[in-house]
């Protein structure tokens, strides 16, 4: 079957959606963390929890650098436009990332002139700041942003820059939107729903795990609050969608409402996904003995946050308005790379479910135990 330029770009849509998806389920991380201190009374409590998301903070930080290489890859003028454009809204997510790795290493080493509740406290800095930014990033998929794209500027020897920002914000006039921070808090608060519900799933101490319980019922209800203002937000407002007849950008009237229902496997899709995170959610609060709410929780957020990606992309619709130049905005047919990269890409993808597998195996394998009091007391690699 020959593969045509229209399939492999929203194949690769997909792809960098799905990885996008599960950025924010591996936010629990985060979210772990942001609980440090609410959750962790004492030192051992706190040592328990950092240590049950220490075993995992690499899948996110991978993912994370992963989905922005997928873009860049895939999707070379968004790259370009968004990471160098907002340079110091991403600079600022990944170096809180950077920032969560050196705590978890060296928090406990001998001759930390910093002290331990230092690294703790940078630990909580990542899980706040992280989940908010990358929120509020995504937010402006549907919100749009301030950036020039003019591909004339190829043939310019002294500047040939296709896409610059229109102004000198370098993307902090993103938070001049305040639905950037109503999603932004959104995935906040539901990353600390995940990291409750994983440590009641992987934590054996019967005290912690109640107090996990409620702690998930107190961010359940501002996560529900933001995200169901959001949701409305974008099914009434336009959107920016590109008209193949006179191949221009147009504001159209509840364009990602008329995606839902254009594509009714991904308003199925992002329908099962809530239902699944309210199930996993609920569950865990009213139920003493059920611990896998993270996974109904989990594949819930998976399905949830790729629908919202699909409707942000597919059916000519323009994943990342301009608000300053409509036509600039950018869409998954003018930005992704050549035909021959994405097809070369496509094959190199197929080994997905491999590495998918090994995750899969090597995660088990680390939470094959619950953390408990007696493992943080013997264990030689404790962080």
């Amino acid at each position: 079957m020959e593969l045509t330029y229209e399939f492999l770009q929203h194949y690769w849509w997909f792809l960098v959606s799905l990885l996008g998806a599960l950025l924010v389920f591996l936010l629990f991380v985060q979210g772990g963390n942001s609980l440090l201190f609410t959750l962790g009374k004492t030192d051992l409590e706190r040592t328990m929890l950092i240590n049950s998301t220490g075993r995992k903070w690499e899948f996110t930080f991978t993912t994370l650098v992963t989905f922005g290489g997928a873009f860049f890859a895939s999707f070379p003028l968004f790259y370009s436009t968004s990471f160098g454009g907002a340079y110091w809204v991403w600079m600022i997510i990944l170096f809180t990332f950077v920032l969560q790795a050196v705590s978890y290493e060296f928090q406990s080493k001998l001759g930390n002139l910093l002290g331990k509740k230092t690294y703790q406290g940078f630990l909580i800095l990542n899980g706040v700041v992280g989940p908010i930014l990358l929120g509020a990033a995504v937010a402006t998929f549907f919100n749009g942003s301030n950036f020039v794209v003019d591909k004339g500027n190829l043939t310019d020897d002294f500047m040939p820059v296709i896409s610059h920002w229109a102004n000198g914000s370098l993307g902090f006039d993103a938070f001049l939107d305040p639905w950037n921070y109503v999603l932004g808090l959104a995935v906040f608060f539901l990353a600390r729903i995940l990291g409750g519900l994983y440590f009641i799933n992987n934590i054996d101490f019967p005290e912690l795990v109640a107090r996990c319980r409620r702690q998930v019922l107190t961010d359940t209800v501002p996560f529900l609050i933001f995200f169901l203002a959001f949701v409305a937000h974008v099914l009434l407002k336009k959107g920016i969608a590109l008209d193949p007849a006179t191949n221009l950008f147009v504001e159209v009237e509840y364009k990602y409402l008329q995606n839902f229902l254009d594509m009714p496997a991904v308003l199925v899709l992002f329908l099962v996904g809530v239902v699944l995170v309210l199930f996993g959610v609920l569950k865990s609060i009213f139920s003493k003995i059920f611990v896998r709410g993270i996974w109904f929780a989990g594949v819930g957020t998976v399905l949830t946050v790729l629908a919202l990606f699909l409707v942000a992309g597919y059916n000519n619709t323009s994943y990342y308005p301009s608000a300053y130049d409509i036509q600039s905005s950018l869409t998954i047919a003018n930005s992704s790379s050549s035909y021959f990269t994405l097809k070369a890409m496509a094959y190199v993808s197929l080994i997905i479910p491999f590495v998918l597998a090994y995750i899969y195996f090597a995660w088990r394998a680390i939470d094959k135990k619950s953390i408990t009091i007696e493992e943080m007391k013997s264990d030689d690699h404790v962080y």
